[in-house]
């Protein structure tokens, strides 16, 4: 997953989705046959290797990349599914590697003096611009609150500002963290995703952008930051080599942003101000310098294909997507420097396999195609979804859904599950059905302000229209009490997230994965005997781009 302790997934079933009568044109197939082929067995086998050291972490461009898509191949073929791009199981995803490392402090001067950030402790500073190095030069330094721009919330951090070849120091998340009569209160919104940072910087021309980490509206601590940008970062390749992004995009501490702004003379109580409404940008009597050397590297990384064909509409697909990549060989913690995601996400990887598993085990084919998606460069910022949704090999108006797995439950049974972004479309009513069929309920999200939905594969797939659904493991354990669900999350996300403990563990319970995944095979099944398509709910900021089609 992409920043954020990632609570899991499931999905709907039951039995329609654009109807008032919701299922009546479903086949009513047997599929407890296909349900019994999904195992803690399997899950086991292979987990233990997707996970272990000998994949490096599964980074594009290593050798890890190399074994995982021959690995997840052999086992696509194994199964008796065909190749997902014409003759081939690949899409080839070009991308840059760029590792930047600044040659020093980011020093920031005013007239009281001046102030030197340390690599690391202190800050981050990245590039997407393809070129040996980029330097902020005294680039002047502006406050602009959020750094957003939504006009159907009444809002903008940059009017009347200027801020071409400046840099500008911008919060992270959105006004409704702290009042939750702004924007979607509690729920992020994008313009709360630090993505949204940068790419609206650039939009302003600025040279620079620096963004504020809070561990509380930003839902995970420094280290994450830390770990994420300290190493090489894949962007999908650009016919301008990056040149219209910021020439620098970088994050410092909360205690260093306090510190730059008594520097600047100017009271931290900013950052309380700039909540509210109204609030005008603030120029600050201090500049930034900072030299950044970059190696550069171009390649191409890989999507895995494979589809399960419809029968009888095999034009329409349902896909089930996750994401084969981690972080590979990074910053050592503990003398271990392999950070082998086997939560994050190998659970989800092996869950494809699994499900295209059990639907081979079907009587019958489905009327619909299933495609299986396993895809690359999610941790570098959702890569691989981005270049097959806007590169689709399917026609997106004929593509049903998306199902995405992304850190599948590890701790058992649960009562429920949790649906990510709730109410975005009629795939909430499915997933409803499907928990009831199950004996279980759908609980809210714990934590909405995290921007959970925003973090994960299918947020591309949703952008295009296409609805998607991803969910969150469930908070009631059937065999433990009611603390222990939250605190197997909060352990994960405190001890194993994005660093060299995401092991694969021998005391996981992995029957709650099982019928998890039992569940998403169920919704994906029901869709693909359907003739209707679920659509979007009335307010989702994604309804325009499927209406459009």
């Amino acid at each position: 997953m992409q920043t954020s302790y990632r609570l899991l997934l499931i999905v709907a079933v039951a039995l329609g989705a654009c109807n008032s009568n919701p299922g009546k044109n479903a086949a009513a197939v047997d599929d407890s046959t296909a349900l019994k082929a999904i195992t803690e067995e399997g899950f086991t086998k292979h987990l233990q290797v997707l996970a272990s050291d000998s994949f490096e972490g599964r980074k594009p461009f290593t050798p890890g990349e190399d074994k995982t898509i021959q690995y997840l191949q052999a086992q696509f073929k194994a199964l008796g599914l065909q190749p997902g791009n014409g003759d081939s199981y690949v899409q080839e995803v070009p991308m840059v590697e760029i590792t930047s490392k600044p040659t020093g402090a980011l020093e920031f001067k005013g007239k009281g003096g001046k102030l030197s950030l340390a690599y690391l402790d202190d800050y981050v500073a990245t590039t997407r611009r393809v070129q040996p190095q980029v330097q902020l030069n005294n680039s002047e330094l502006v406050f602009a609150g959020y750094g957003i721009v939504a006009p159907e919330y009444n809002w903008n951090d940059y009017a009347g500002l200027d801020v071409k070849g400046k840099t500008v120091v911008v919060m992270v998340n959105d006004p409704g963290f702290t009042d939750s009569t702004l924007f979607k209160g509690h729920t992020m919104t994008y313009y709360g995703r630090w993505t949204y940072k940068y790419e609206e910087a650039a939009r302003q021309g600025a040279a620079g952008v620096i963004i504020i980490h809070d561990t509380a509206p930003a839902s995970y601590p420094w280290a994450v930051v830390r770990s994420g940008w300290s190493g090489a970062k894949l962007y999908l390749q650009t016919e301008d080599n990056g040149q219209s992004r910021a020439a620098m995009e970088g994050w410092i501490t909360l205690d260093a942003a306090k510190k730059l702004f008594k520097l600047a003379g100017v009271s931290d109580t900013l950052l309380q101000s700039a909540q509210h409404p109204g609030f005008k940008p603030v120029p600050l009597p201090v500049t930034a310098s900072v030299t950044i050397n970059n190696q550069l590297k171009k390649s191409t990384s890989h999507n895995v294909l494979a589809v399960w064909p419809g029968a009888t509409r095999p034009q329409e697909y349902i896909i089930y997507s996750a994401h084969w990549d981690h972080l590979g060989i990074g910053e050592a913690i503990k003398g271990d420097s392999i950070y082998n995601g086997a939560a994050d996400n190998a659970t989800g990887t092996v869950a494809l396999l699994e499900i295209a598993g059990a639907f081979t085990k079907l009587a019958q084919h489905p009327a619909r195609s299933i495609l299986f998606i396993a895809l690359t460069g999610e941790e570098q910022g959702l890569l691989g979804s981005e270049y097959y949704a806007t590169h689709p090999v399917y026609a997106k108006d004929s593509t049903v859904a998306d199902i995405n797995m992304d850190v599948l439950n590890t701790y058992g049974r649960t009562k429920d599950i949790t649906i990510v972004g709730q109410g975005q479309s009629d795939l909430d009513d499915y997933a409803e059905r499907a928990a009831a069929k199950q004996g279980r309920t759908v609980s809210p999200e714990d934590h909405p302000s995290a921007g959970h939905f925003f973090r994960s594969d299918h947020f591309n797939f949703a952008k295009v229209g296409i609805p998607a659904l991803y969910a969150g493991s469930g908070t009631m354990s059937l065999t433990h009490d009611t603390a222990w669900a939250k605190m197997k999350t909060e352990e994960y996300g405190r001890d194993r997230y994005h660093s060299p403990f995401d092991q694969f563990d021998s005391t996981w319970e992995l029957d709650g994965m099982v019928e998890d995944a039992q569940l998403l095979f169920d919704i994906g099944h029901v869709l693909s005997n359907e003739e209707t398509f679920p659509k979007w709910k009335q307010g989702s900021e994604f309804k325009a781009a499927r209406e459009k089609k």
